[in-house]
């Protein structure tokens, strides 16, 4: 059994129950821990099964960590698709974060499987190597000699610990999936995977030499990760290419949707319905719609008020913006800046007519 086999954002497969948002507030705050103790928290947290209930009493440090990494991978996903219709907003006051657009098997919902998933395995390794768990530190392997495409170097330093990063997120973000086993399930537990190997693609060797005035005849290296920017943007780009599947008769695997395209290999994000426009409020589907998003006049990109807007034009408001300017160094030590006032032109997308909208609803 793993350390930390905790519910993920275990998003919804039909009736499931999302759990991110209790995990990120509950244990954003430890000093709770010692007052009410880790069974009342996570007895508390909605949607976990009895296994995840188990190791999140267990290993409540683990789950600080977490908590700490939804928030992280939540800020990534809403910087991904901040221009766009969908721009992966959170409900304050919805236990699941992102309210019923994660009903339906969309490319919207493979991504944040996917980024969550990620988030989970650089939130966990990021804490092995800061020393904040117990059960983990750096990696033990990364000891003695080995070598690159530069020569021979000695391990040293502390190299981010990923194999277990993966473990653990694979345990903690798989374990509700596995207990469904259904279609959505399936299509959950693939793209889990394209979000772990995602983390792992970007590690990178860092050096730092050693030898008369620098001249690198020894070296001392680790391996660490890279931003979560990264990661970020390469699970963008593996939405953009998603493929819709259907399930193979036996239930084990995929088929494509359409047989023209390729079949979906283990590192592509996976789907099985078309996502709604996004463009007005609707509740069934999840859509908040466009109505008040700001965009942009001159764009012809998904950020423009032509496709952001949905072709219901948009209102201009010219506002004034206070910004610091000018600013210089004053010996010893401080930088001293004007305010300087900028007028613009912001352009947000028209509500829908009264008539459109009650459809959606």
């Amino acid at each position: 059994m793993l350390p930390g086999e905790i519910s993920h954002l275990i998003f919804p497969s039909e009736s499931r129950t999302v759990v991110w948002p209790q995990i990120s507030l509950s244990w954003r705050y430890p000093r709770y821990i010692g007052a009410l103790g880790a069974r009342v928290i996570c007895d508390n947290i909605p949607g976990l099964v009895n296994k995840q209930r188990q190791l999140c009493q267990r290993y409540p440090d683990i789950m600080q960590s977490v908590g700490e990494g939804a928030k992280e991978w939540i800020r990534e996903c809403q910087h991904q698709f901040r221009h766009h219709r969908w721009n992966c907003s959170t409900l304050d006051r919805d236990h699941t974060v992102f309210g019923r657009v994660m009903l339906r098997s969309s490319r919207e919902a493979a991504f944040v499987y996917a980024i969550s998933s990620a988030g989970v395995v650089y939130a966990i390794t990021r804490a092995c190597s800061q020393g904040d768990l117990k059960v983990c530190s750096c990696d033990p392997l990364k000891r003695g000699r080995a070598k690159d495409e530069r020569g021979e170097f000695d391990w040293g330093g502390c190299s981010d610990n990923i194999n277990y990063g993966i473990r653990f997120a694979k345990a903690f973000v798989d374990a509700k999936e596995k207990k469904v086993k259904d279609a959505r399930a399936l299509m959950n537990l693939h793209n889990n995977r394209c979000g772990r190997m995602a983390v792992k693609r970007f590690l990178k060797l860092e050096c730092k030499c050693h030898g008369v005035s620098g001249s690198c005849t020894l070296r001392t290296c680790w391996l660490a990760m890279s931003d979560f920017r990264k990661t970020g943007d390469y699970l963008r780009k593996k939405y953009n290419g998603a493929i819709q599947v259907t399930m193979n008769q036996d239930g084990t695997g995929f088929t494509v949707a359409n047989k023209n395209f390729r079949k979906p290999t283990k590192t592509d994000l996976v789907y099985f319905e078309n996502s709604p426009d996004y463009c007005v409020m609707d509740k069934s589907a999840g859509s908040l719609g466009t109505a008040g998003r700001v965009c942009n006049k001159l764009s012809r990109g998904t950020d423009g008020c032509e496709v952001m807007c949905c072709g219901r034009g948009y209102d201009t408001t010219r506002v004034t913006r206070v910004t610091k300017c000018e600013c210089k160094f004053h010996w010893c030590c401080a930088v001293r800046c004007k305010e300087c006032e900028d007028t613009v032109d912001v352009h947000t997308c028209k509500a829908p007519k009264r008539a459109e909208w009650l459809d959606q609803t």
